[in-house]
């Protein structure tokens, strides 16, 4: 990936590939108006649609919607045209190569009209990877996350931490040049205290909400259980589709089966899984020992059982939703263990198991949170623990030099959070995983 915003104009093609209606061609960059010249002839007035005709090095291209806008008025912060032509193959392959024979110009990168835009100031590194979410959304609930991203959910909130932190380093800053003479408790204000206190208590809130990330990536949802108590047929139910394959005989599932499902709007992978008992066939212990590692981190476990309901005991620990299976079999049946009944062959109790995962799950994005990735996390842990040896050192009267650093270190890991701060790899890693013409 190119470091910095380079002198290149970039273009590529910005929709999905393949024979379509409409496919649309995007360059960015100070050459733009040239192209523009030497394709139609003209340069179209700003932010006017207007019919040209596009004529390469070998003749009539074809004819497109042409856009232009100018720098800085454009979503890159440079000049930027767009080509509506048909979408053929035939006239995509001639419309690039013609832009690809003119100097100054090169195909671009994975990301890079989202990286120009964040390095022209356009937008911040969490608007960047909000973009990327909302392409990648599955589910109505992932897309209205993302574009609350992208009006800024994540960075508002680290703004306000920022303002606060700012002022107590402020105050700090000011007085060490007095470090001689005073110790912390001196120079320190009670509000700059208060300042300091109070954005590690929202940190530290922040980081023990997951609802965020949840959604984004995505709920595992495994269904666990003894042999034969009806797995593969709920995840069969559940796909709308022979997923799994179903015998009367126990043990057929030996294998993890994952679908990707939407659940009223909650993205879940789930997972069929090995019945778990006291088995002594070795291909059976190694399909239970992964049973058990993918249901030990799951979000949430179907435990279905026809009989005892008494549940693995290496499963203690997680979440758990307790199912009574095939209920058909045995109607009259009193001893349901405190569980949900149901019957998938006979269709009893399904729409309620339905909505009790669907509220188990929610009950995580009710916390709320903005923290949506990996990144996110580590830079506010990374603030949090300078935050808090900030803390120590008013708490202990320690070096006013050591509290000074502390906060300038917190307040580098939320700038490097929103992108003001951050280093080439960070922004490699983040726009390597864009489409190329985003």
């Amino acid at each position: 990936m190119q470091t910095g915003v380079d002198a290149q104009t970039i273009y590529a093609v910005a929709t999905a590939a393949g024979r379509a209606a409409i496919s649309v061609v995007r360059l960015s960059g100070p050459a733009v108006d040239d192209v523009l010249l030497q394709l139609t002839g003209g340069v179209p007035q700003p932010r006017v649609a207007s019919i040209r005709t596009l004529a390469g090095p070998d003749g009539v291209i074809d004819q497109a919607l042409v856009l232009r806008f100018e720098a800085p008025h454009s979503f890159t912060g440079e000049n930027v045209a767009e080509f509506h032509i048909h979408g053929g193959r035939a006239i995509q392959g001639a419309l690039i190569r013609a832009l690809a024979s003119m100097p100054g110009l090169r195909p671009a990168e994975a990301g890079e009209f989202t990286r120009r835009a964040l390095l022209n100031g356009k937008l911040d590194l969490t608007q960047a990877e909000a973009i990327a979410d909302l392409i990648d959304s599955e589910t109505d609930r992932q897309r209205l996350q993302a574009l609350g991203q992208f009006g800024g959910g994540l960075a508002r909130v680290v703004a306000g931490w920022r303002d606060a932190l700012i002022e107590a380093s402020a105050l700090i800053e000011a007085s060490l040049d007095f470090s001689d003479e005073h110790d912390v408790g001196d120079v320190m204000p009670p509000a700059a205290r208060a300042s300091v206190a109070s954005v590690a208590r929202a940190i530290a809130a922040e980081l023990d909400r997951r609802g965020a990330e949840r959604l984004r990536d995505g709920f595992t949802v495994v269904i666990a259980g003894p042999p034969n108590a009806g797995k593969s047929t709920l995840l069969n139910w559940w796909s709308g589709r022979e997923a799994a394959i179903v015998t009367p005989i126990p043990g057929t599932t030996r294998d993890l089966i994952e679908v990707d499902l939407e659940l009223d709007g909650l993205p879940v992978r789930l997972i069929d899984t090995a019945g778990l008992h006291a088995a002594r066939d070795f291909v059976e212990q190694v399909g239970m020992r992964r049973a058990r590692d993918r249901a030990k981190g799951a979000d949430l476990v179907i435990w279905l059982d026809p009989d005892s309901g008494v549940i693995d005991e290496e499963l203690a620990s997680v979440p758990i939703l307790r199912v009574r299976s095939k209920i058909d079999s045995e109607p009259e049946r009193s001893d349901d263990f405190g569980a949900l009944a149901i019957s998938v062959v006979a269709g009893i109790g399904l729409d309620a198991l339905h909505a009790a995962v669907v509220h188990r799950l929610s009950e995580e994005l009710e916390r709320g949170g903005v923290v949506t990735r990996a990144r996110h996390r580590v830079a506010l842990q990374t603030a949090k623990d300078h935050l808090e040896r900030a803390e120590q050192s008013l708490d202990h009267a320690g070096p006013i030099e050591f509290l000074a650093e502390d906060l300038r270190l917190a307040l580098r890991s939320l700038d490097g959070l929103i992108g003001r701060v951050t280093s080439e790899d960070i922004l490699d890693k983040v726009f390597s995983n864009f489409c190329i013409g985003k």
